[in-house]
């Protein structure tokens, strides 16, 4: 399967290696349902497709992912995978397959397009291109795993720092702290994950996918992939996602406007 140059996503086949391309570029990437269900397609057919070894997903134009699409959430728009919410986010981000899977961040990747960073198993991030968690700022929080890997991939109280205020993650930051396997300027962004995918796509695929597997694994009792710490998750949501704050947040971004917090 080949998308066209038209589909909210693309997939490209080279040599053992699948692009995934976001191609929302007028909207920065941001994830609404047909994107999200045309991403998780790619990856089924990633895994699927015995000469794929490897995949790497970026984004078409000047963003990576802007994050969930606000104005789709304001409306009361469901923005998961249709008929796939066991997904996740981005139908990425609880989306397991056996091949690793590369983020060539290309440009902006704050809120969700960080935690597609996040569920990735490498990544090469743009210098000019900056990581975090906003959420906090518009009533909500990072929902889509960010809370649960980015302690397992950032020292603790960085990791808090990043979660409650909001704040961007440099990328020399994100590098020093191996957040990030490289930074280069914009334009590498592709070729250097398409040269990291190419190395790792010559080596065995049953060798390669048993070390991911026990490199995940490694992590123990509450790793990022086991069900508690999602089903606590889900319990958050629940409170956080349906209160005034929630609505209002959305609605002051949709507005344009300092939201104002009732703590409710």
């Amino acid at each position: 399967m080949t998308m066209t140059g038209t589909a909210p996503a693309t997939l490209e086949k080279r040599d053992g290696i699948a692009v995934i391309t976001l191609n929302r570029p007028s909207a920065m990437n941001a994830m609404n349902a047909e994107l999200a269900g045309a991403v998780g397609a790619a990856l089924e057919e990633l895994e699927r497709d015995p000469e794929l070894r490897v995949g790497v997903i970026t984004g078409a134009g000047r963003a990576f992912c802007a994050g969930a699409d606000l104005k789709a959430l304001a409306a009361g728009l469901d923005i998961s995978a249709p008929g796939h919410p066991e997904w996740g986010f981005a139908g990425l981000v609880e989306h397991e397959i056996s091949k690793p899977l590369i983020a060539a961040v290309n440009g902006f990747a704050l809120g969700g397009g960080t935690e597609i960073v996040l569920a990735c198993d490498l990544a090469i991030l743009a210098e000019d291109a900056a990581l975090g968690l906003p959420e906090v700022k518009r009533g909500l929080f990072a929902a889509a795993a960010g809370l649960i890997r980015l302690p397992r991939q950032l020292p603790a109280k960085l990791a808090m720092e990043v979660a409650l205020t909001g704040r961007p993650i440099p990328p020399a930051v994100a590098e020093q702290h191996g957040l990030v396997n490289r930074v280069v300027a914009r334009d590498l962004v592709l070729d250097t994950a398409l040269s990291l995918a190419a190395e790792i796509a010559q080596n065995a695929p049953l060798s390669v996918q048993a070390s991911k597997r026990l490199v995940r694994a490694a992590t123990g009792a509450g790793a990022d992939w086991d069900a508690a710490v999602y089903e606590q998750q889900a319990r958050e949501m629940q409170a956080v996602f349906s209160s005034a704050d929630a609505h209002e947040g959305a609605t002051a971004f949709a507005e344009k406007r300092p939201p104002v917090w009732r703590g409710a």
